[in-house]
C-alpha cells in the first residue's frame, strides 16, 4: 500500500490518565481531572505523527496511529491488537472474518491466538483469512504454545511439534511472536528457551514471549538470556479494569525493571466494559456470558458508571476509555485480547479520542495519589490540576 505521513492535530485522550484503581472515588472527580487535563493532552497530539494508508477510490485513505514497538523484537504495529480466542468457539468462521475485516479495516494488524483456542480452530481461521485476503505479510502473528492435547508442555519435542502443527493452520512459513503459554515445571526453563533457539535460527519463529509467567519465573528467563538464550521480548498478563491485583504487584514491578512490554489480554473483561451487560437479564446463555457474570457486582456496577461519565463527556462508547487507560499504563505497549477491540479502535479514531502517544506519555496524565483505608477500600486524590 502507498504510504504517507502526516502531521495533524488530535484531541488527546486526557481520560485516559484517570486512573480508577479499584473506582471509590466519585466517577465525577475522575471526570474533572479529565477534563482539565484536556488542553496539555491536545498539545501532545498535535505533535505526534499519524499515519494514512491509501485504500480504495469508494472508501478513500485510512488514517491510523503511529506504530507501536514490542520491545526489541523490531516488530512495529498498531496499538490496539485483536485476540482470537473466541474465534471457533463461540464465533464462527463468517462472524470471524467479518470482526478481521474490520480490525484490518481500522488499520489493525496485530492478532493474538493460540495453538489451544478451540483446539486450533482459532489459528485456522485466522490463517484461511489471511490466505483470502492476501494480508499475511501486512498482518503480525502472535500465538502460544504449551496447552494443546497434541502437545502439551514445553518440552523441546512438544514446543517443536507444535510450531509445525500452527504454521500449518495459519498457512505462514513464520510466527511472528511465540509465547509460552504458562510454565511448565517439569521441564527446565533452559531447555525450552533452547528449542526456541534453535526455531529462531531456522527462521521458523521471530521473537519469543511469555504468558502468564510468575515474577520468579522472569528473573530465571532474564539470568538465562544473559548466558546466551534467547531473551523474552513481550509478557502477556490478565490485566484490564476489573482485574487489577493479581498484575499490579510483582509482576508488574518485574516487567518494569526488565523493560518488558506488558501485552493485556481480556482487555476488556470478557465484553463487560463494553457497557452492553448491566443486568442478569443482559447476560447471554453461553460461556462468554457466564465470564462476563462474574464482573456484574457492585464493583462492576461502580466501574461502568465512571467509564460512561468519562465516554459521555467525550463522545465516545465506555470501551474506548477502557482500551485508552490500559494503554496509559507504564508498562503496556498495546491492549486487546478479545474481539471488541476492532469495534473500539473505529470508534477511537473515528471521534478523535486517541489511544496510543500521548496517553502513553506521563506528562499527558494527572498525577494521582493510591492509598489504601483501615476497610481495605482504594481511594485515589489528584495532586496538581483538577485536585
Amino acid at each position: 500500500m502507498a504510504r504517507r505521513h502526516a502531521q495533524r492535530a488530535r484531541i488527546g485522550a486526557a481520560a485516559t490518565g484517570v486512573d480508577t484503581a479499584e473506582v471509590a472515588v466519585p466517577s465525577g472527580v475522575a471526570l474533572g481531572i479529565a477534563l482539565d487535563w484536556a488542553p496539555e493532552a491536545e498539545q501532545l497530539g498535535a505533535r505526534e505523527r499519524v499515519e494514512e494508508y491509501a485504500s480504495n477510490p469508494f472508501s478513500g485513505p485510512i488514517t491510523v496511529p503511529r506504530r507501536v514497538a514490542i520491545g526489541a523484537t523490531g516488530i512495529e504495529v498498531h496499538p490496539l491488537a485483536l485476540g482470537g480466542s473466541t474465534f471457533g468457539w463461540t464465533v464462527g468462521a463468517e462472524e470471524a472474518a467479518d470482526v478481521l475485516d474490520r480490525f484490518a479495516g481500522t488499520g489493525g494488524d496485530l492478532i493474538d491466538t493460540a495453538d489451544s483456542y478451540a483446539a486450533g480452530r482459532s489459528e485456522s481461521i485466522i490463517g484461511r483469512w489471511m490466505a483470502s485476503r492476501g494480508t499475511r505479510n501486512r498482518m503480525r502473528i502472535m500465538t502460544k504454545v504449551g496447552r494443546h492435547p497434541d502437545h502439551r508442555g514445553l518440552s523441546p519435542e512438544s514446543i517443536n511439534g507444535a510450531v509445525d502443527d500452527s504454521l500449518a493452520r495459519l498457512g505462514t512459513d513464520r510466527i511472528d511472536l511465540l509465547f509460552f503459554h504458562g510454565e511448565d515445571p517439569d521441564v527446565p526453563l533452559e531447555e525450552s528457551l533452547g528449542a526456541v533457539d534453535a526455531l529462531i535460527t531456522s527462521g521458523k519463529v521471530r521473537a519469543i514471549g511469555a504468558s502468564d509467567f510468575s515474577p520468579e519465573r522472569l528473573i530465571e528467563a532474564r539470568v538465562l538470556a544473559a548466558n546466551g538464550l534467547p531473551r523474552f521480548e513481550a509478557l502477556t498478563a490478565r490485566y484490564n479494569l476489573m482485574e487489577r491485583r493479581r498484575f499490579e504487584g510483582a509482576p508488574e514491578l518485574v516487567a518494569h525493571a526488565q523493560a518488558l512490554p506488558v501485552l493485556p489480554y481480556f482487555a476488556l473483561a470478557n465484553g463487560f466494559l463494553g457497557g452492553a451487560v448491566r443486568r442478569r437479564a443482559d447476560i447471554r446463555r453461553d460461556a462468554r456470558g457466564e465470564r462476563q457474570a462474574r464482573h456484574l457486582s457492585r464493583r462492576g456496577t461502580r466501574v461502568l458508571a465512571a467509564l460512561d461519565q468519562i465516554a459521555f463527556a467525550h463522545g465516545v462508547q465506555p470501551a474506548t476509555i477502557a482500551l485508552a487507560w490500559l494503554l496509559a499504563r507504564p508498562t503496556v505497549r498495546r491492549a486487546g485480547g478479545e474481539r471488541e477491540p476492532a469495534r473500539a479502535g473505529r470508534r477511537a479514531r473515528g471521534r478523535g479520542i486517541r489511544a496510543a502517544g500521548a496517553i502513553g506519555d506521563r506528562r499527558a496524565r494527572p498525577r494521582l495519589r493510591v492509598t489504601r483505608g483501615a476497610a481495605g477500600q482504594w481511594s485515589e486524590r489528584a495532586r496538581g490540576r483538577g485536585a
